[in-house]
């Protein structure tokens, strides 16, 4: 159904101007909150006023913002969109200016494993996801080749997966600034196909490139899919399994055949495959909302596959992501290029298998711009990671390396693949928090390593995405006999 975003329905008008009242009663209640008017973290109330926003940097912050804020919206659709990579080459899709909000609408690169449920009716997931004999909606999927004298799978050869709204410009953002990144809103995408109306959907790959594939019983490598429906109404807030199946040779529309899933978007054809309803009865997974791919443009090349996370944010997978989170990014190009995307509805630390419950949903932020300028004596004066924030605890996130595009060299796209470790993700872990907690808390490194060792969890965030992640939490309260 058109929602205002189908110019060729007949009644798109209509439709459109319904949009935009529903936006319009959003952007009122955003306006009217004090979330909307502060300048950083520290005004939305941590424990103990503990930020690493301190509050002459939030004023500071917040005196640089233009007088009127302004709410934005960016919807996801084949003009939208880049698949599988981030690049400081690319147009800006929205401008904004620091403390604007904006609302942006993601889609999963794996609504393809149901297309009745995940993209049928909905004219944005439509347009991204069309792809007939004698074309795509979004012809490149991923940072490899695009001539097709060159790739095998299709353009892009899928090195890079996800489907990447945006980028978003923030007016003011420079190298060596830092883009906080408030997480205002999470909501699952509503499935558009009348026949499951009112329902939302995800699915999880058991794929090839998860940590399982090469420790089957059996010795038997297989790919198994299983597609979820998301209960959110009237008070529920879990997921359970609809059906499963195993993954057979798929040719997409080009004629190319697919023996695994290696490249995004292919559309499964069930008529292929034996789907089994009766899995995981009687299992509720609690959902968590949140973005796995999130970040911004890094300088070091023109197309960056997705996949890797690195210094920039990127696919960091840690469900900690989610609404009431902030995440604070280097800014490493002109204008930041957020790009937000690879929406899970839930996901437990390592991504185990390849992937989460990949849904599509919607988030809304709030972008603040803290300028190199006034960050001197600040927590963030040395921050050249991504580093979440949340009410009650701060994550700091270790890969096995912190800048592979700079620290592999020019083959560094590949060469991540077959270099990470979860040893060195958690090394690097360890130096970000022995860092964190020596300059943000004035503990001496003895004191610091103390603290990390009875205080301090290291998770693995994830062994799925080429270049490995471990977090570490550290609590707040743990600090409150300094106030």
């Amino acid at each position: 159904m058109c929602r205002g975003d189908d110019l060729n329905c007949p009644h798109f008008k209509l439709h459109y101007e319904k949009f935009k009242e529903g936006l319009d009663v959003e952007r009122r209640s955003l306006l009217r909150s004090g979330v909307f008017a502060g300048g950083g973290a520290a005004a939305l109330g941590a424990v103990g006023g503990l930020s690493v926003v301190t509050p002459a940097l939030a004023q500071a912050s917040a005196a640089r913002q233009p007088t009127e804020r302004a709410y934005h919206h960016l919807p996801a659709n084949s003009d939208t969109v880049h698949w599988g990579y981030f690049s400081k080459t690319l147009k800006p899709r929205v401008e904004v200016n620091s403390g604007d909000i904006v609302t942006i609408e993601t889609l999963t690169h794996h609504a393809g494993d149901d297309v009745e449920r995940m993209v049928n009716g909905d004219p944005g997931a439509e347009s991204v996801y069309l792809w007939t004999k004698d074309k795509k909606g979004v012809d490149r999927r991923g940072a490899g080749p695009t001539d097709p004298k060159l790739y095998k799978k299709g353009s892009g050869e899928g090195q890079g997966v996800h489907i990447m709204t945006g980028p978003v410009f923030v007016r003011g953002a420079e190298p060596g600034d830092i883009l906080e990144v408030r997480i205002l809103d999470c909501v699952p995408r509503a499935c558009a196909n009348p026949q499951f109306k009112g329902k939302s959907f995800g699915s999880n790959a058991a794929a090839n490139w998860g940590f399982q594939y090469n420790d089957l019983l059996g010795g038997v490598k297989r790919e198994v899919v299983t597609i979820y429906q998301l209960e959110t109404a009237a008070g529920k807030s879990w997921a359970e399994a609809v059906y499963n199946f195993q993954w057979v040779p798929q040719t997409d529309p080009f004629g190319v055949t697919h023996a695994t899933i290696d490249y995004p978007g292919v559309p499964v054809d069930h008529a292929k495959t034996k789907r089994n309803f009766d899995v995981l009865k009687g299992v509720r997974l609690p959902i968590r909302p949140h973005f796995g791919t999130l970040g911004l443009a890094p300088s070091e090349a023109d197309f960056v596959d997705t996949i890797p996370p690195s210094y920039t944010g990127g696919n960091i997978d840690n469900w900690r992501i989610g609404k009431g989170a902030t995440m604070y990014y280097p800014v490493s190009v002109e204008g930041g290029l957020l790009s937000a995307g690879d929406p899970h509805a839930s996901q437990g630390d390592s991504e185990l298998c390849g992937t989460a419950i990949e849904c599509s949903m919607t988030g809304t932020f709030q972008l603040i711009v803290h300028k190199k300028a006034d960050l001197g004596g600040t927590p963030l004066e040395q921050l050249n990671y991504p580093l979440l924030e949340t009410q009650t605890e701060w994550l700091v996130h270790g890969f096995s390396f912190a800048n592979y595009l700079k620290e592999l060299g020019p083959d560094a796209q590949s060469a991540i693949y077959s270099k990470s470790s979860v040893d060195l993700a958690m090394r690097d872990a360890f130096r970000k928090m022995r860092h964190f907690l020596m300059t943000t808390k004035g503990l001496t490194e003895d004191e610091a390593i103390s603290l990390m060792s009875i205080g301090v969890d290291f998770g693995v965030t994830q062994v799925v995405d080429g270049n490995w992640g471990v977090h570490a939490l550290v609590r707040k309260d743990v600090f409150s006999g300094r106030a």
